[in-house]
């Protein structure tokens, strides 16, 4: 290696390698190769030629090239019509690059020449093996001119000239290139090319054989192809043609509204199917699927001119009452008719069984001029009842929220989903979690089915859920819905309903006319009052049916009979004897006995609350089945008795000496809730006082530890429970005051409702004599 440092213009090759013993063309582009190459024009003619490392750098610095490289001499210059230069240099000598110096506009190498090693080498027994394996490569490559290449390779003498003619015309990657450059020692260098030789042989035997299995593959395929062709072309001579169902198939498809992603795996499942054999399994499956895609009724809607007059006209003949719902719904049309691209509001009726909520949604659709659809989640369990399965399983079939649609024929029908309360969840999915994309105004316009797996628009059908509480709905799907309570009817709202729609009706289905059957009004309260106990009309129906089925024997077997008439006395005849005697309150006052009111799932209900102190030690007993709610209620109003007992003169170890027993008449009925608070109190007031409690008065409210009474649930169904039994006196928490808007004027003119802030407030109503102290004798109890 010589000592001294040269100093020559430096050109940066991308993807190629120089070596000294052979010729070199490239072309130059960048600036300062240019430049580089007009100063060496100007002087000697050398120029250093190394290669990058990274191609996509511009500007290469000492660390972006290789540092053994090539001088070489320029032979000749061409300038391209691109602008480029094009450049034949033959190669000098190897050079390590010790620095890169910028000149100006041009790169300077600072370099030390590589002396070939002059070592004595036994290279024949390499030269042999390279020339053999660099012919065959040659050959199997058929690198341009290969005769050319291998009678260069192998009539060349010379070990080094034979390593850098091998490496520039034969390697593929610049880094084995510049391994073969760097080799100063000639036997290591000898080593690196037949090693790389063989590589590549290696690597060419491999690709032939990956690329006689592509060969066999496309050409069986081409086979297939060639055949099936024929067959074609015979049915077309014979006038068979295609198979029938692919023709149709196609004619439906060309026919078909079908667009966008739905469209395009129609066309790309159909022309599978062309492709396979009939006889296929898989052949039954596309067809299938086609055919659904092909049923469903894209782009079709139902809806016409709104008429909101006749909408009203259809939701008060179909049901009495309701305002609330039919308000909401008319609204909604109102606002559609001015505006026919809104979206779909999501309602959740809620309200106890059989108030109709089931019906309204039928009411609506007829109102709309919609089709009606209805699915029942009672129970459900698996996701893919409402999504549909994937294709991939066997007997995969559509979610029934698309099944709907397409029976339906539209797709902007009126959607029941019926008790949404009651979804269940297991391993096999959350159908709650499936509800918020089919539910989710912001997502349903794009709702995807597993088996269709395409976008479906639900955006323009109009959902409507039904449940009786919202306590176990998921409170992300609960804040998707508008929420419309329906609650329980009341008595003359009922009377209206038979009237109006259930005994017509049953007459109906018995084929009976309104003359053969005839229903008093007291006959009819006597049915509702002591046969049922319920929110809605269910169990009143049925009994309707019944006493028009008995009306039907008793006209069939006596032919002379032209009519029935249902009366008060004939009630025991067709229903026996009545099931709930409803018993008006007396109004007595007793100790430690008072009027609570409770909600139920069948409605309002007048809960008796007595109270017992006895001899004890502090003890206090809970019985008529009252739930964790009512349990804590009652240790807070005993909590609250024994802050006033000073103040009925009653010693402070009081319940040191007593037990209290709290007891809540028909034991096997469950009962809880947070609206017993103040019964409790008064109740156990009544009876460490001895105070008589009013009889004719009824409280609902839950209570604090300092005395205030807060707004409770269900405030119509419990007046009307009120109502039913003869209390006219309600003592009721005053946030609820904006409750009574829904009860009826003429229930609500009849009845004494006092609204209070504080338990106080009842302790004077409900007790017949304010409490004080009586020095220091305590009433008998």
């Amino acid at each position: 290696m010589s000592e001294a440092t040269l100093k020559i213009p430096m050109i940066a090759l991308r993807g190629l390698v120089a070596f000294p013993t052979t010729a070199t063309t490239f072309d130059a582009g960048r600036a300062k190769s240019i430049n580089a190459l007009e100063r060496v024009m100007e002087g000697d003619h050398t120029v250093f030629l190394v290669a990058q490392r990274d191609v996509s750098v511009e500007h290469p610095s000492i660390g972006d090239v290789y540092q053994v490289g090539t001088m070489a001499k320029i032979k000749q210059l061409m300038r391209m019509p691109d602008g480029t230069v094009r450049v034949f240099a033959d190669g000098i000598t190897r050079a390590l690059l010790v620095d890169i110096l910028e000149a100006g506009d041009l790169q300077v190498a600072e370099l030390l020449p590589i002396n070939e090693n002059a070592a004595e080498v036994d290279a024949v027994p390499y030269m042999r093996l390279i020339k053999t394996r660099a012919n065959r490569l040659a050959r199997t490559r058929n690198v341009g001119g290969p005769a050319e290449l291998t009678s260069a390779i192998s009539g060349e003498k010379d070990p080094v000239a034979l390593c850098d003619l091998v490496a520039a015309n034969l390697m593929g990657e610049v880094a084995d290139k510049q391994s073969v450059l760097e080799c100063a020692d000639l036997k290591l260098r000898l080593e690196t090319v037949l090693t790389l030789v063989t590589r590549e042989l290696d690597i060419v035997r491999i690709e032939g054989k990956i690329a006689a299995r592509v060969r066999e593959s496309m050409d069986k395929a081409n086979h297939d192809y060639y055949l099936r062709e024929q067959l074609n072309a015979i049915h077309e001579e014979l006038g068979d043609g295609e198979d029938e169902d692919i023709t149709q198939l196609k004619k439906q498809l060309a026919e078909s509204p079908i667009s966008g992603e739905a469209r395009e795996k129609t066309e790309r499942e159909l022309k599978r199917l062309i492709r396979m054999t009939m006889h296929s399994p898989e052949s039954s499956v596309s067809y299938n699927y086609i055919e659904y895609m092909l049923s469903m009724p894209w782009g079709k809607t139902t809806e016409g001119t709104i008429d909101v007059k006749k909408a009203r006209t259809i939701l008060d003949e179909d049901h009495f009452g309701m305002h609330d719902v039919k308000d909401r719904l008319l609204e909604y049309l109102g606002v559609r008719a001015l505006n026919p691209e809104i979206k779909s509001p999501i309602i959740c009726l809620v309200g106890p069984p059989g108030v109709g909520k089931t019906s309204i949604a039928r009411s609506v659709a007829r109102a709309l001029d919609r089709k009606f659809a209805q699915m029942s989640l009672g129970g459900v369990h698996d996701e893919a009842e409402l999504r549909g399965h994937r294709r991939t399983y066997v007997g995969a079939m559509p979610g029934r929220i698309v099944s709907a649609l397409n029976q339906c024929g539209s797709m902007d029908p009126v959607f029941l989903l019926d008790e949404v309360d009651k979804l269940a969840r297991d391993m096999r999915g959350d159908p709650s979690s499936a509800l918020l994309e089919i539910l989710d105004p912001e997502q349903n316009s794009r709702f995807r089915d597993h088996y269709i797996d395409s976008p479906v628009d639900l955006s323009r059908v109009m959902f409507i859920t039904t449940a009786n509480t919202t306590d176990t709905i998921d409170r992300a799907l609960l804040d998707r819905m508008e929420l419309i309570e329906l609650s329980s009817y009341t008595m003359d709202e009922k009377i209206q309903i038979a009237k109006r729609h259930l005994i017509p009706k049953e007459l109906r289905a018995h084929g009976l006319k309104a003359s053969q059957v005839r229903f008093q009004e007291p006959a009819i309260r006597e049915i509702i009052d002591k046969y049922t106990r319920e929110s809605g009309v269910r169990t009143f129906e049925r009994l309707l049916a019944k006493i028009i089925r008995k009306a039907a024997l008793t006209l069939s077997e006596n032919e002379d009979m032209k009519s029935v008439t249902v009366n008060v006395r004939s009630l025991e005849s067709f229903l026996g004897a009545p099931k709930y005697l409803r018993t008006p309150i007396s109004g007595e006052q007793s100790v430690g006995v008072v009027n609570g009111l409770a909600w139920t799932s069948v409605g309002g209900e007048v809960m008796p609350v007595e109270a017992l102190v006895l001899d004890g030690n502090g003890g206090v007993e809970l019985t008529g089945k009252l739930g964790d709610v009512m349990k804590e209620s009652a240790k807070l109003a005993q909590t609250t008795v024994r802050s006033q007992l000073s103040r009925c003169g009653l010693p402070d170890d009081f319940f040191k000496k007593h037990d209290m027993h709290v007891h809540v008449p028909e034991g096997a009925v469950p009962k809880d809730g947070p609206s017993a608070g103040v019964a409790l109190t008064c109740a156990m007031l009544s009876a460490v006082t001895g105070i008589p409690a009013r009889g004719d008065i009824a409280m609902t409210g839950e209570i604090t530890l300092t005395g205030r009474v807060l707004p409770i649930g269900g405030v119509k169904e419990k007046l009307l429970a009120a109502y039913r039994m003869g209390i006219r006196s309600i003592l009721l928490p005053r946030d609820n005051a904006k409750d009574l808007e829904d009860i009826d004027s003429g229930i609500r003119s009849e009845m004494q409702i006092d609204l209070i802030d504080r338990v106080d407030q009842a302790f004077s109503a409900v007790l017949t004599e304010p409490i004080g102290r009586k020095s220091g004798v305590m009433r008998a109890v």
